[in-house]
């Protein structure tokens, strides 16, 4: 495989198009309904394909629900604006004010979050980070500014006798305040570092790709923008080893019984803590009560911000709104996407915590299709539903996701010398297979040693079964399920039928039938 495209269809993406005819997944889809998306068969007849990929989790309510799509063609019939920027936005408000009476009923408190909307999960997560930044620098302005004063006080007082420059400080008041200033300047040349957990995923964009653990899409844009130190999900006090070793600190000068002392204060060195419950495209990891409790001690003593990514998790899809809820997690941003427009709107929101927040950012962000009304209003659409009989859609995805990691389970018990591991929780969930890279046979040693493992598993099951897996992006090895609520017995039933012939397939023969096609 090289690096230059080589067109099938077009210009859309030939590369990607080459890779996923490869392993078989270069189907067109032409129709969708609930957990089903048909393709043509070579006679023009729709040929239906059972799907637990779900739009990587943007179909809580799946395809063309019909509350919603009944809601979206009102909209239209009644020509709702979708551009009238820099005008008021009712709707918008709305959306947001239900916002938080749900994340205040999930948190247990009453705190308040200002809401800016974005299009995608990823620019949600940039404007977290765009925030996050602004107020670092602020604070950081203000802790130089308190510093000059304090300089010149020092130069002043030295000046008129009221105070004096210890004799165990070499050199004159004039040279220990440029010292100070030098010193300083050395560590305000640093650039502000992110935290994130091993694993993590938060887009591709300049900024949130720099929080992407996967090297391979971080490293060739590491240039772009500021980076992150990635702490191990599974080493207590690494968080607070990690925060100590880059620990900064900028030097003052106070008059203390009228001598010149030098203090260190504080450098807010970090912009933010940003995190995911449930980790997605790093396998669907869920993280520990442990770690989270450490985040969040660590992160309250150095004022480092929590920015908690529910852009794949949230929306009700572990069973409740916020999978952040079952980890006693409180986030002083929020980040939420995909299953908030319905599976027919592009939206997003950034929720920023009120005491946090700086009214100057909505000036210094914006985007040309976000806070419209149709996307708004498909939200609140969305979250009627999903609050409608006491959260009934909460409820129903922890027994459906039950059902199905019971399923899951099932499979690896009969299967342990291929599958590995299965984990996640309500419908984020995850089976991951074993690496085959030494397997005895050479067509399974290729397909492994390929870097496509998992996506020639999910050909073979496509063409095979008419059912719709992917694996995760940065862990190969790992099938995602990502149904929606309404998924049934059958369908699971049909799922475990895929599964256990895939798994056979690995166990009982050379795996030449998963090798690539065409």
């Amino acid at each position: 495989m090289t690096d230059q495209p080589t067109t099938r269809d077009g210009f859309a993406e030939p590369f990607l198009l080459e890779v996923l005819a490869s392993g078989g997944l270069d189907a067109a889809y032409v129709r969708a309904e609930g957990n089903t998306l048909y393709r043509h068969g070579e006679d023009g007849e729709e040929i239906p394909v059972l799907d637990f990929v779900g739009g990587y989790g943007s179909l809580m309510l799946g395809h063309n629900n019909p509350e919603i799509n009944d809601r979206a063609r009102e909209l239209l019939d009644l020509q709702t604006p979708v551009h009238a920027q820099f005008s008021r936005h009712p709707y918008a408000d709305e959306l947001a004010a239900e916002l938080n009476r749900i994340v205040q009923r999930e948190r247990g408190d009453d705190e308040s979050y200002y809401a800016i909307f974005a299009n995608s999960g990823a620019e949600a997560v940039e404007a977290a980070m765009k925030h996050a930044e602004l107020d670092r620098g602020l604070r950081l302005s203000a802790l130089t500014e308190e510093i000059d004063a304090h300089l010149e006080e020092v130069r002043a007082r030295v000046a008129d006798g009221t105070a004096t420059v210890p004799p165990e400080v070499a050199g004159s008041a004039d040279e220990l305040i440029a010292d100070v200033r030098r010193r300083n300047e050395e560590q305000l040349a640093r650039g502000p570092l992110f935290l994130t957990p091993e694993g993590a995923f938060h887009g591709k964009l300049a900024g949130s790709v720099q929080l992407t653990h996967n090297p391979g899409y971080r490293l060739p844009f590491k240039s772009l923008a500021a980076q992150a130190r990635f702490v191990p999900r599974d080493q207590p006090g690494a968080l607070r080893k990690t925060v100590d070793e880059e620990r900064a600190h900028l030097l003052d000068l106070v008059v203390e019984g009228g001598r010149v002392q030098v203090v260190e204060r504080d450098h807010p060195l970090f912009t933010a803590f940003v995190l995911e419950p449930v980790q997605g495209e790093g396998g669907i990891h869920e993280l520990s009560a442990e770690f989270v409790a450490e985040v969040q001690e660590v992160c309250a003593e150095a004022r480092i911000p929590v920015v908690v990514d529910e852009i794949q998790s949230g929306m009700g899809r572990t069973g409740s709104f916020l999978a952040a809820t079952r980890l006693g997690l409180k986030g002083d941003y929020y980040t939420l996407a995909k299953s908030l427009g319905g599976g027919i709107a592009k939206s997003a929101v950034l929720l920023v915590r009120k005491p946090l927040y700086h009214g100057q950012f909505e000036l210094a962000h914006s985007s040309t299709f976000a806070k419209d009304a149709f996307s708004c209003l498909i939200g609140l659409k969305v979250l009627e539903i999903m609050e409608a009989d006491g959260g009934a859609v909460y409820r129903r995805a922890a027994e459906r996701g039950e059902r199905l990691l019971g399923m899951l389970r099932s499979v690896r018990a009969d299967f342990p010398e291929t599958v590995r591991d299965v984990r996640g929780r309500g419908l984020m969930l995850g089976l991951e297979f074993r690496d085959q890279s030494d397997a005895a046979a050479e067509p399974l040693r290729q397909v492994a040693r390929s870097g496509f493992f998992g996506y020639f598993v999910a050909g073979h099951i496509l063409r095979e079964h008419r059912v719709r897996v992917f694996p995760t992006s940065s862990a190969v090895n790992t099938l995602r399920f990502e149904p929606s609520v309404y998924v049934t017995d059958e369908e699971i039933d049909r799922l475990e039928a895929a599964l256990r012939d895939v798994c056979a397939i690995i166990r009982d023969t050379d795996g030449a039938r998963l090798a690539p096609i065409g």
